[in-house]
């Protein structure tokens, strides 16, 4: 078996099949597992730059939650954001939005602690067999964007193609501000409506529980699609709109944009994952809400299909 991409779709995927006795290999094209659930360190301190919190519903996503809350690795974090917009600020409650402190991504990485992950293995092509470049496997699950899997797949795949191409995705920036010290109005997380720029800002610090003043600020898709070729051109009008927003008279020390092209699924094919008669999966959050949850539920879903399949 084959799983190639290791974000937590597919970490989820490859633990499950593991722990049914199904020998698993895990190939990852980018240098670590997490996918986007990512984070980046600055200085040795991780900031989120991919998904900003996650919330738990789902039962069997809540046991794996409270073995990340019990080694310390998750914590709950806030149940209200505040929202801006043309009639000014609000508090919004809602449901527990949980962080890790030591960055969402080093909840994936624990996850795989004891698969075999491969990192910067480009995986070129998928073909009837299946065949992964060239080798014979029992099956492959692709967990990674429907764009990003329509290109690997090959033309003789054509139920696995379609599944892929009826995903629809927008992209996103995610902008990692640093600043000298903290300024702003107490707040945890603020949704931006009808906003040219910003879509989603995070006291990093306060999510964090460092308290550093680190705020990550997420773009709307339409300011994101100018600055794909060039993300870090959008640095300045970034932190302007941040600093615009929450009156900072200072600019920030430092700017990082990550350029997250297939950030948000925002059409599916249903369902909480694909498996074809031709041994290939996917999965993802594109199956389902876009959602950290979605994702694990989507790789679980499929590797006990998988396992029915294969035994």
């Amino acid at each position: 078996m084959v799983v190639v991409g290791a974000g937590i779709a597919g970490v989820a995927c490859a633990v499950e099949l593991a722990r049914a006795g199904i020998p698993v290999a895990v190939r990852e094209r980018g240098r670590v597992t997490g996918g986007r659930m990512a984070s980046k360190r600055f200085d040795g301190r991780p900031a989120d730059t991919g998904a900003a919190y996650f919330t738990v519903s789902d039962p069997d996503f809540a046991e794996v939650v409270e073995r990340w809350r019990a080694a310390g690795l998750a914590r709950e974090w806030t149940d209200t954001f505040v929202a801006y917009g043309p009639d000014g600020r609000r508090d919004v409650p809602g449901p527990t939005r949980w962080s890790a402190p030591r960055g969402l991504r080093s909840l994936v990485e624990d996850l795989a602690r004891d698969l075999p992950v491969t990192v910067d293995r480009l995986v070129h092509t998928v073909e009837p067999g299946p065949r992964v470049d060239g080798q014979p496997c029992e099956a492959v699950v692709l967990a990674m964007p429907g764009p990003q899997a329509a290109l690997l797949l090959d033309p003789g795949l054509a139920e696995a193609t379609r599944a892929a191409q009826a995903q629809e995705w927008s992209p996103s920036l995610a902008a990692v501000l640093r600043f000298p010290a903290r300024g702003w109005p107490d707040f945890r997380g603020a949704f931006v409506n009808d906003h040219p720029v910003l879509n989603l800002v995070c006291d990093d610090g306060d999510r964090r529980g460092d308290a550093a003043p680190v705020l990550v600020a997420h773009t709307t898709p339409e300011f994101a699609a100018d600055y794909l070729a060039r993300a870090s051109d959008a640095g300045p009008a970034i932190e302007q709109a941040v600093r615009d927003l929450l009156a900072l008279p200072e600019p920030a020390a430092d700017v990082h944009v990550h350029r997250w092209t297939y950030a948000k699924p925002t059409a599916g094919p249903g369902g909480t994952y694909h498996l074809d008669a031709d041994g290939v999966g996917l999965a993802g959050d594109a199956f389902g809400k876009p959602r950290v949850q979605s994702a694990w539920r989507s790789g679980h879903d499929l590797a006990r299909a998988l396992t029915t399949r294969l035994s």
